[in-house]
């Protein structure tokens, strides 16, 4: 095996949506750097990025009920809701200007409209969706948000859940008409087919990054394991972007900053039930989300969606947990114990002392048969039959294990974060949902806490794809209306013969 040595100024690790924006981000500030990226796989957005992975479809806080919570004093709290929703505008106006730009074309092959609802009965999850709805509605970003219990107009909505349902049973529903499904797996190759046609960007597929580590001049060197020719290569650069998804943590211990101490990960496999029986699937038009059994982790929300996935429309419902120590669908069993370090061991033994509810509910949706699990949709879709219905594993997700000062050690994390050397030339992104769905705001951060130097010279540029860079959403109206009208026309999320 020989080796080969080479010079770049920025490598990204994992051809994911992550790579994808802030490869495309950079190449926009930085015409001239030099861009390199590895993925182990023969091809962009197989992993997390996938959308058989369910790798977010458009998550915007709309429907998903576990984005607001209720305070000790009743009343509702949609700080959350308002930071995702705002981070999907951001988002949306990044794609919109790509698309007005020609970087990336038939933007109706990655996003579609499509209305969110959320779904609940029982006299309790009523009352708290109408107080939920009550407190969103009021704000700008959710001023269009509908809510009924009136199972006739819901049935308008959803024809599908409503069908054989009991007419005594006490339900409630709000929707949002303007809703959006995200195919992550298409944006991400529409990404890298762009970034494979620029000067100074390689990527490089079939290339896995076994080592990272730091030089004497403060520069990194990727250690990389060339597949194709079963060569090793050692790459270095003086910025490094870990974007592999569930492997991003065991890269990021590789490093040995002291930021990727005393974090571990879990790794919780995904399974889902597909319908592609057009007789079924034309009875659903919307992405519908209920509210996840008592002592559950938020992760357990099922929903029902409809979806669009290489041409065809299909409803996914789900998820069911299951459990692999393999961080990434092509890892190894060996992933989970492999990442428990000297500086972690505490966090994790902690974790797992705090988390045996989790364990208990894991253990048990591993031994759910499918006509178990076809009872559970049946709670969603009362008339479902077995045979429209098969079962298909998603990705793998690794939840984050921190010690925190708010919930002390082995505290696991339910989102999505960057962890990043001090002098910002080492991030990893970390987490799962809502990741993909707000992937550009992640990835702006990202370039605020790892290039500081350049944000003065860097900011009229990025004002120019995404204007209200800076600016908050949520308390400038006219502003929220413009970019808003504005993106979503460019994706041809509204029809252009009816927008005034």
């Amino acid at each position: 095996m020989n080796n080969r040595q080479n010079t770049t100024e920025v490598i990204l690790v994992g051809a994911g949506i992550m790579s994808a924006t802030l490869g495309t981000l950079l190449k926009k500030l930085e015409p001239d750097w030099h861009i390199t990226m590895f993925e182990k796989l023969d091809k962009a957005g197989k992993e997390s990025s996938n959308e058989w992975n369910n790798a977010g479809t458009g998550h915007a806080a709309l429907c998903e009920l576990n984005y607001t919570t209720e305070k000790q004093d009743g009343s509702m709290d949609i700080s959350k809701a308002v930071e995702i929703n705002e981070q999907f505008q951001v988002s949306k106006q990044f794609w919109s200007h790509l698309v007005d730009g020609n970087v990336i074309r038939n933007p109706q092959e990655f996003i579609q409209p499509l209305p969110h609802m959320s779904f609940v009965h029982g006299e309790d999850n009523v009352k708290l969706l109408e107080k939920r709805f009550e407190a969103l509605s009021n704000h700008p970003l959710f001023q269009e948000m509908e809510f009924s219990d009136d199972p006739e107009r819901i049935k308008e909505w959803i024809p599908l859940i409503m069908e054989g349902r009991a007419p005594e049973e006490y339900i409630a529903a709000t929707k949002v008409a303007s809703g959006t499904d995200v195919n992550f797996g298409a944006l991400t190759r529409k990404l890298f087919d762009n970034l494979e046609n620029q000067n100074n960007v390689d990527i490089h597929y079939n290339h896995s990054v076994d080592d990272i580590k730091r030089m004497e001049n403060g520069s990194w060197e990727v250690k990389v394991h060339n597949f194709e020719d079963d060569m090793l290569e050692y790459h270095t650069a003086n910025f490094v972007f870990i974007g592999a998804g569930g492997g991003a943590l065991p890269l990021l211990q590789k490093t040995e900053i002291p930021e990727s101490k005393h974090i571990g990960g879990f790794p919780i496999s995904g399974e889902f039930l597909v319908c592609s029986n057009p007789e079924v699937v034309d009875q659903h038009h919307v992405k519908v989300y209920g509210k996840e059994p008592v002592g559950t982790p938020p992760m357990t929300v099922p929903h029902i969606d409809r979806r669009y996935i290489q041409g065809k429309k299909t409803l996914l419902f789900g998820p069911f947990a299951g459990f692999s120590p393999k961080f990434l669908k092509t890892g190894s069993y060996m992933d989970l114990l492999g990442s428990i370090k000297p500086n972690n061991v505490i966090t994790m033994l902690a974790a797992g002392a705090k988390n045996i509810p989790l364990t208990k509910y894991l253990v048990q949706q591993l031994m759910l048969s499918k006509e178990q699990r076809i009872e559970a949709l049946r709670d969603f879709v009362p008339n479902a039959k077995s045979e429209d219905w098969d079962l298909v594993v998603a990705g793998q997700r690794v939840q984050v294990i921190k010690d925190t000062e708010a919930d002390g050690k082995g505290t696991v994390q339910f989102g999505t974060e960057v962890i990043h050397s001090k002098d910002g030339s080492m991030a990893a992104l970390l987490g799962a949902s809502p990741g993909a769905s707000t992937s550009v705001s992640i990835m702006l951060d990202a370039i605020k806490k790892c290039f500081p130097q350049y944000l003065k010279e860097w900011e009229p540029k990025i004002k120019e794809m995404i204007p209200s860079y800076g600016e908050s959403l949520a308390e400038n109206p006219e502003l929220l209306h413009a970019v808003y009208a504005s993106s979503s026309l460019t994706l041809g999320l509204v029809d252009k013969k009816n927008e005034k």
